[in-house]
């Protein structure tokens, strides 16, 4: 086998038939420090057995999104699945939660890079969300040191400290929160290791690793720490197939490493507006492995952009900060979630407050926080278990909109949630979110989308712009919304004048003046601003929509 710094070798597959010739295993990239701990022999082998044995039905399901997605262009609309209305209409439930994932009221998210561990684990958080996808730029230094991290945290020898002398230490282990990580979505690659010259899927080199080296870890640990299991979160999910390659998978590895079937949890977000219609069938699919669901709002938004761009003036979305959960169809998708989850026994977790309080701005730490406190109090009054939070300061406020209605309770599963039933109608309300596109929109969505694409080419996946943290997903928002109004032929609602590249370049060319004022010279000159710029446009102003920024941007990762 080759390390990360050496050339290809063979390595064969624990999951070879005996017949089948040894795949050529390349694993070659950027020196990393301690990547031999990770990228051991038997580990590396046990992706490459995750990669043979599920790589087609990937590559299925792959195609079958570009197929799905060209019959939503021709339907113009979305519905619940005819085939599998038995399933919507059966008497089910999904397994049990373990205890680690009783109480689930607040929920923290960010990357695996040391100093957040450690901070995240300390947060006060119920769950720490271990994210290796929309907040983490895959370099090839941060998945591999990401899971180094993860396992110091667990054996207690994780510790940071800044250039200024300043030291970060995790707490006792019954006040850290517990882990579930994220690994990539299905349509990422992991371009540095290879099998027979094929990249392995992003999603089995971070669930992979994680697994083999701390599944048998954290259940030891459980013997005496209930707060420990291999826990998951699946991103991306397009419809109960995919899920259902996930629950394989899942299979699979317990069988290999002989772990008991339905250690796993596993809790998918519904970020996909595909998804949204067929909730029931995804917890079906794991419903040995699920723990439940949650509303990932962000992605959300850009999935109903990106599969509606071209369906005319009723699925148009307005300024992105205009849209919030009380908009009708986005209130429509969260009833519909707590009402599904409750129903088959599984949580409901609510979305991402992504303010960044501001330690020099009282008034605006005051008026964002009372936003934050209405949101939270409005998903506890809804019927969600708990929500996510993108900082440490918004744990105490989440915590107290969820104890207000949870009291000593874990979660609140025996409530049903809202009543009135969900139409497929009300899900594809767009129009009836009101506001407007506007030129202060378009700009917005430029400053966060430059901004963004200059940090992710630098390595940063989760990033603090204008007082929010901002990930991939809303990145993807602001880039797929100026796309949408620019092949509808928008017309700005503050200016009069019609949203176009012409117009978009123009901004885009004022922002980068903007930027190097701000940052100072030095500083812009050693960014990559005129990459972003590129990635930029490429992604919002192309005439065939990217399906994902970050495809693009992972070919100039390097």
């Amino acid at each position: 086998m080759a390390t990360d710094q050496g050339p290809s070798a063979s390595l064969p597959s624990g999951d070879a038939p005996a017949t089948a010739p040894a795949p050529v295993v390349t694993v070659a990239g950027p020196r990393v420090p301690r990547a031999e701990e990770v990228l051991t022999p038997e580990a590396v082998a046990f992706v490459v057995g995750l990669h043979r044995a599920f790589e087609g039905r990937r590559q299925e399901l792959l195609a079958r999104r570009h197929s799905r997605r060209t019959e939503i262009a021709q339907a113009g609309t979305l519905d619940f699945l005819p085939e599998t209305a038995a399933i919507r209409a059966g008497d089910w439930t999904v397994a049990p939660a373990p205890r680690a994932l009783q109480d689930r009221r607040v929920e923290i998210t960010g990357p695996t890079d040391r100093k957040m561990v450690i901070n995240a684990l300390n947060s006060g958080a119920k769950i720490w969300l271990a994210d290796f996808e929309d907040a983490t730029s895959p370099t090839w230094h941060a998945v591999v040191s990401g899971q180094v991290n993860l396992i110091d945290a667990y054996e207690g020898r994780i510790d940071f400290t800044t250039p200024e002398g300043k030291e970060y230490k995790l707490k006792p282990a019954a006040e850290l929160a517990t882990v579930v990580v994220r690994p990539r979505g299905w349509h990422l690659d992991e371009n540095h290791l290879m099998v027979d010259g094929v990249p392995v899927a992003g999603a089995f080199f971070d669930f992979g690793l994680y697994f083999f080296h701390n599944a048998a870890r954290l259940l030891a640990k459980g013997e005496a720490d209930p707060n420990s299991g291999p826990y998951f979160y699946l991103p991306k999910t397009e419809s109960h197939l995919e899920a259902r390659l996930w629950n394989d998978v899942f299979t699979h590895a317990q069988r290999t490493l002989g772990i008991e079937h339905g250690t796993i949890r596993a809790t998918v977000l519904i970020e996909t507006v595909m998804a949204a219609f067929e909730m029931d069938e995804i917890l079906y699919e794991l419903r040995d492995h699920a723990a439940g669901l949650n509303a990932g709002r962000w992605d959300y938004l850009f999935s109903i952009v990106k599969n509606f761009r071209d369906a005319g003036e009723k699925y148009i979305l307005p300024d992105r900060n205009s849209v919030g959960m009380t908009s009708p169809f986005m209130a429509a998708y969260a009833r519909l979630l707590v009402q599904t989850c409750h129903k088959r026994g599984a949580h409901a977790i609510g979305g991402m407050a992504a303010f960044i309080p501001s330690r020099k701005d009282a008034e605006v730490n005051a008026a964002a926080l009372a936003k934050v406190k209405a949101d939270k109090e409005r998903e506890a009054g809804l019927g969600f278990d708990g929500s996510w939070v993108a900082h440490p300061d918004l744990v105490p406020v989440a915590r107290a909109c969820f104890d207000a209605v949870l009291g000593e309770a874990p979660n609140q599963k025996d409530n049903p949630g809202p009543a009135e039933p969900v139409a497929a109608a009300e899900l594809l309300d767009i129009a009836g979110a009101g506001g407007s596109c506007t030129e202060a929109g378009l700009q917005n969505a430029v400053a966060v989308g430059l901004r963004y694409c200059e940090a992710w080419l630098r390595g940063l996946g989760a990033v603090g712009i204008f007082n929010m943290m901002e990930d991939a997903a809303t990145a993807e928002i602001s880039r797929s919304q100026i796309w949408q109004w620019i092949h509808n032929g928008v017309v700005l609602a503050d200016t009069g004048e019609k949203a176009t590249a012409e117009l978009t370049r123009k901004l885009i060319a004022e922002e980068m003046v903007a930027i190097e004022a701000e940052v100072g010279d030095a500083a812009f000159a050693a960014g990559r601003w005129a990459e972003a710029r590129d990635l930029f446009e490429q992604v919002a102003l192309a005439e065939d929509f990217v399906d994902f920024l970050t495809l693009p941007g992972y070919a100039r990762l390097g």
